[in-house]
């Protein structure tokens, strides 16, 4: 049986940490603010900004939603976004993508100020992410990944890691992330040959396909660590479920994470911890 990397753990102990930090900071003056720029109401959207108004509530920090009406002019909408970027109570601030096709997503994307990208989504806050700088925030879903192998005291340096996806929100980020640590990293995707051969070979294998189910037993080993980062619905068994085949993965690898009940609820404390961080940095 292996054992469960539970995220609620992971999100108390962080909780307690932001808490004492929040506390600090307003002693300062400084109040962690999180501004959350969402255009319509999409009911992913409406789900995820329920979650980070909860979870920051639970550490002190203060959420600005700024709702846009689906129509919004593109011009309103940079307006607002630009207004975010210079309002200097704002520290953080979550932009939910993809915007309406009317929108030009990537001039969005790069328009919102590095320091204040909590999401980790600018192309300044990626590169920070790939040559180990301070520019921005990483992914949040990548940084969550890293949280809870770092909060089960998984070892990292000299390991062997296979990351499953190449995405720009987990795949890509959290391999780099895993490099600076001193791992070994093998990214495979839709192209890489005979990917069983590899991911057996890991000693931790990061799982974002976008594919729910489509890791099974042949692709693991005893004495491995699982993080699983994706969720799906699925319609036959009436439940979340990962991209890892849990049932079949649980009885053979050493540690594993559940789905629901592991990355995703991190990544929302993730989103939490930048903003606290970026309002820290203006006390430097």
């Amino acid at each position: 049986m292996a054992k469960l990397l539970k995220g609620k753990e992971v999100v108390d102990a962080l909780n307690i940490k932001m808490a004492n930090q929040v506390e600090a900071l307003k002693a300062k003056g400084v109040n962690p603010t999180l501004a959350i720029l969402r255009v319509g109401e999409r009911a992913d959207d409406l789900s995820y900004e329920r979650g980070a108004i909860k979870r920051c509530q639970q550490v002190g920090v203060e959420v600005q939603v700024e709702a846009l009406e689906e129509g919004v002019s593109e011009e309103g909408f940079f307006e607002k976004l630009n207004e975010l970027n210079e309002d200097d109570s704002v520290h953080g601030i979550l932009m939910f993508r993809p915007l309406p096709k009317h929108i030009d997503g990537e001039k969005a994307r790069n328009m919102l100020k590095a320091e204040k990208d909590v999401d980790g989504c600018t192309d300044l806050s990626l590169a920070g992410v790939f040559t180990n700088t301070n520019l921005g925030f990483a992914p949040c879903t990548a940084e969550a990944a890293m949280e809870i192998l770092k909060h089960y005291d998984i070892a990292l340096s000299g390991k062997k890691v296979a990351v499953i996806g190449r995405s720009l929100v987990i795949g890509r980020p959290v391999a780099m992330m895993l490099m600076h640590e001193n791992a070994t990293v093998t990214i495979c995707h839709t192209r890489t040959v005979d990917i069983p051969s590899i991911t057996k070979d890991a000693d931790i294998v990061v799982v974002a396909s976008g594919q729910m189910e489509s890791i099974g037993k042949e692709y693991l080993r005893e004495g491995q660590t699982v993080i699983d980062v994706g969720i799906s619905w699925n319609d036959e068994k009436g439940k979340l479920c990962g991209d890892v085949k849990f049932d079949e993965a649980e009885p053979i690898v050493d540690a594993i994470t559940p789905v629901p009940g592991g990355v995703g609820g991190v990544t929302t404390s993730i989103l939490v911890k930048h903003v606290v961080e970026a309002a820290a940095k203006k006390t430097v």
